[in-house]
């Protein structure tokens, strides 16, 4: 048994909190264990004044975090699985999937209490373009306008009357003890999360087999499959924060359901479809919903998002 476990970490609130809360389960769960946590500042912690979008590339807020780990200066990674993008160095693997959270989007105003309840021409903030071209499908009448910044930034912008309303993944309020925030949660057919929207993944070197076995017991299975299937389907579409890309799945009994989007970034076109699958075998049903989505006419609106033919 390892005695002593640095986690890489982002020093945003949220991700403090979310590696505090695996630091205290290391300790609660392997006695004489000492967890430390290491803070290093990631690319998309830098560039706050410039929507993602515009940004390029995949990995903003683990790329640091994951040198870190080649070069053995921290052990594992916690990471919101929504910013892990779907290919990973050679060496590295996200080895355990926490229990999920609240997947949803959580609708928040201090003047009005749901989404409906917006005048025309209101004021919505948000970092997403998926969030911003479903906003936009369902009001086009609404102002849009990229928020960047911590979630206590965001919240910070809206207090100061910046904004009529903002859009915050619903598991970032709840881990921070902010959940009074929320008016309501979207619904998935109102609002489809990103792809792990709420599930924390912890990210260690293959090598490290032992160290795996050692906090196994972190990982939840149901979590972990609906994620898998989530990611088989950004990954086939090449995703990042550059497209407006959905996609939620859930599992009962033995059954996956995998409801899966691609909208253009206005909002003017969305495609959405669900599927079930098997559950032994959850990329390939993400890789199978991808594909009816592209041929549904989602090959069309990539390849506008790309500025290249997409295949």
């Amino acid at each position: 048994m390892q005695k002593v476990i640095k986690i890489g970490t982002r020093k945003s609130l949220l991700a403090l909190a979310q590696s505090t809360m695996v630091k205290e389960e290391i300790e609660r769960n392997c006695p004489g264990t000492q967890v430390e946590l290491v803070k290093i500042v990631t690319t998309g912690d830098k560039i706050l004044d410039v929507p993602l979008a515009q940004v390029g590339g995949k990995g903003l807020f683990v790329k640091e975090i994951e040198e870190a780990m080649l070069r053995h200066e921290v052990d594992i990674a916690v990471h919101s699985m929504k910013d892990v993008p779907s290919e990973l160095p050679e060496e590295l693997h996200v080895g355990i999937i926490t229990k999920r959270e609240n997947p949803h989007d959580a609708f928040i105003s201090n003047t009005f209490a749901s989404f409906h309840e917006l005048p025309q021409g209101a004021r919505v903030g948000t970092s997403s373009l998926r969030r911003r071209a479903q906003l936009a499908h369902i009001r086009p009448d609404l102002v849009i306008d990229d928020l960047r910044g911590n979630l206590d930034t965001r919240l910070r912008k809206l207090d100061e009357g910046q904004f009529d309303a903002i859009i915050l993944a619903a598991a970032g309020l709840n881990r921070l003890g902010l959940r009074e925030r929320a008016r309501i949660f979207f619904s998935e057919d109102e609002m489809l999360p990103a792809v792990a929207q709420g599930a924390v993944g912890i990210e260690l070197r293959k090598a490290d087999q032992e160290l795996l076995a050692q906090l196994i017991f972190m990982n939840d299975p149901e979590t972990a499959v609906t994620v898998a299937a989530e990611r088989a389907f950004l990954e086939r579409l090449e995703g990042g924060c550059q497209v407006p890309l959905g996609a939620f799945a859930k599992l009962v009994n033995d059954t996956l359901t995998l409801t899966g989007l691609i909208a253009a970034v206005d909002g003017s076109r969305i495609i959405k479809k669900q599927m079930e699958g098997d559950s032994a075998d959850p990329a390939a049903l993400g890789l199978q919903l991808a594909e009816e989505l592209l041929a549904m006419g989602g090959k069309d609106i990539l390849a506008e998002v790309y500025g290249r033919e997409f295949e």
